[in-house]
């Protein structure tokens, strides 16, 4: 591998495979977020006496247990192998660092890949299921989607406001973890201790701050749904149906929309674990 230690290197030199993985999730999620539609109109074709139209709903169920089966079985021998080749890259560059440190950063270069198998998928999910729900909820009425519109402004600017700090607060917990196993050689319990304490205050801090973070986001989409409820309510000739389809893409929306500041939340972790890494190669 040549080039910086990040993301961006996993990428291209695993390309082919985590292409893969990403069009399975794609899959699997496009056929998520149909559900919801489709069983909308199977309550209004029972309603109608149709029972037909559950077909279509089994169709889609079954399609996406085969696809999320797939996905699941390849995931893991995919990032279980990316993992060794990058840690193996990170341990020849940098043969000459303390113990402790490169113990640290194996865990470090080990939440990279983490990212690419757990959090990149999940932003994935998330925006396929963004991107259908704005477009049923603009399908019935323009104004549930120019809500959900301004409900996803309202989560990046919060975030924004946030991301500074998650990247300092994350410096400071990287730096006393890379501590720890040169503290446990010492064997000295006040050492341990006190190492122990200043994780927990920085874990603290970290905590502190996604509670406001979440707090602020969480008080964006109780509005929108308060909101998209009543707007359902005022639509003439609505039926039973697509009551059912924009309740569940409203709140298929709020759930998408949490992904998405969790993803970047990990982003900010990893673009100061990408920093810590490759200052220790060229250190070394």
């Amino acid at each position: 591998m040549e080039g910086a230690l990040s993301v961006g290197l996993l990428f291209r030199n695993f390309r082919g495979r985590i292409l893969v993985t990403w069009f399975l999730v794609l899959l699997e999620n496009l056929l998520w977020a149909l559900v919801p539609l489709f069983i909308g109109r199977a309550i209004d074709a029972l309603l109608e006496r149709r029972p037909s139209a559950l077909w279509e709903v089994a169709a889609i169920l079954s399609a996406l247990i085969v696809v999320a089966t797939v996905r699941r079985f390849y995931d893991t021998r995919c990032y279980g192998t990316i993992r060794v080749r990058f840690g193996g890259e990170l341990v020849r560059r940098s043969q000459e660092a303390p113990v402790s440190r490169l113990n640290a950063r194996l865990d470090m270069s080990r939440e990279m890949v983490d990212f690419l198998e757990g959090h990149v998928p999940g932003v994935l999910t998330g925006v396929v299921q963004l991107l259908v729900s704005i477009a049923v909820l603009f399908g019935f009425d323009r104004r549930l989607g120019l809500a959900a519109l301004g409900a996803l402004a309202a989560i990046v600017l919060v975030y924004a406001l946030f991301h500074g700090r998650f990247y300092r607060l994350n410096g400071e917990l990287n730096a006393q973890t890379e501590l720890q196993v040169s503290i446990l050689e010492q064997r000295r319990l006040e050492s341990l201790v006190g190492h122990l304490r200043k994780l927990r205050r920085s874990e603290v801090r970290l905590s502190d701050t996604e509670a406001v973070l979440y707090g602020g986001i969480f008080a964006a989409m109780f509005a929108f749904v308060l909101g998209n409820v009543w707007i359902a309510a005022t639509i003439p000739m609505i039926t039973a149906g697509a009551i059912f389809a924009i309740l569940s893409y409203s709140w298929e929306f709020v759930e998408s929309s949490i992904a998405l500041p969790i993803a970047l939340q990990e982003w900010s972790r990893l673009g100061e674990i990408r920093d810590r890494l490759n200052r220790a190669t060229e250190d070394s």
